[in-house]
């Protein structure tokens, strides 16, 4: 391990159930200053239209990840080696208001950028991922997009409402804050409002890889192709936890069966390597509707897995 960096806290320096829980053990600090990247929390669940709970999302990961190591065995990523990375605790959403919680996740997300850091968040209900990319937006330009969930999130309104947790992509859209032609949603799938609901994303110029579609396939050749779409170019990941099958994934908002398996979560995730991710969440992990941790113990390992494919983390031969 490099000595330079931030290093996460053995299990041999302290027993995995001791010590302060931050992602993966790491230090925590005030800013983003000095940092490559940082995991930072997003707390909110005031966006979503069924079941609540993701508020609790960020410190169920953080609980989860201390059985992560800092070495990945399958792609021999390094992450701590090439890169200083820490905790930076959360953002103060507001629980009374979804419109100045989207003010201030902006403006935290901004905060961070601002230090050359590339934020890896945890949520949270997707409502979260507007705010974050007008933030990455005004540093980067409108970003290409990897959206992973069961749901395409591009309708007009929810209960009236413009802003909520089902229609982020379509304002993001309306506000070119995403690139549509390098934008790929996967795992889209369930019952909708009308026969035509995942066209508006075509039209639009999204390449949609419905779950259907993957069923019973590894999804290596699918992400070649999903690269040589996005092409160069900053890229943001949107992982949902909820474009996992249930069976993975119980603890969720909004679930929907004959979703993605986990293996098939990490095959897309390893698969933006090379990728110019310029930052990524890890959204809508709803603690209450899993009391064996598991959805937040997958959560967390996706992080990690989506740490391993920042640009600049090396591999070790």
């Amino acid at each position: 391990m490099s000595e330079a960096f931030h290093q996460p806290l053995s299990g041999n320096d302290m027993p995995r159930f001791g010590g302060i829980a931050t992602m993966m053990r790491l230090p925590h600090v005030k800013d983003a200053a000095g940092l490559d990247a940082c995991f930072v929390g997003v707390p909110l669940d005031i966006g979503t239209g069924n079941r609540s709970g993701t508020r609790f999302g960020p410190r169920q990961i953080r609980s989860e990840s201390v059985l992560i190591r800092p070495y990945n065995m399958a792609t021999r990523a390094a992450p701590f080696d090439s890169l200083n990375i820490a905790d930076v605790g959360d953002i103060p959403t507001n629980p009374y208001s979804l419109l100045k919680s989207v003010d201030a996740i902006e403006a935290g997300i901004a905060a961070i950028l601002a230090h050359g850091c590339k934020p890896l968040s945890l949520g949270g209900d997707h409502t979260m991922v507007l705010p974050i990319l007008r933030a990455m937006a005004k540093k980067h330009g409108p970003v290409g997009l990897v959206h992973v969930d069961a749901h395409a999130d591009i309708n007009d309104t929810m209960s009236g409402e413009k802003i909520a947790h089902g229609t982020p992509f379509r304002r993001a859209v309306e506000e070119k804050l995403i690139d549509p032609h390098r934008t790929v949603q996967i795992g889209l799938r369930g019952s909708g409002y009308s026969a035509d609901e995942f066209d508006w994303p075509r039209d639009q110029g999204f390449r949609v890889f419905p779950a259907n579609e993957l069923w019973h396939r590894s999804l290596v050749p699918l992400m070649d192709e999903v690269r040589a779409h996005l092409g160069a170019g900053p890229v943001y990941i949107s992982f949902d936890i909820d474009s996992l099958d249930p069976a993975y994934a119980q603890g969720t908002g909004t679930p929907e069966i004959g979703g993605l398996t986990s293996m098939q979560a990490l095959e897309i995730i390893r698969g933006c390597w090379g990728l110019d991710i310029v930052g990524c969440d890890l959204v809508e992990v709803s603690p209450p509707y899993d009391t064996s941790g598991n959805t937040a113990l997958t959560a967390a390992n996706l992080l990690f897995e989506l740490l391993c494919v920042l640009p600049g983390v090396e591999r070790r031969n």
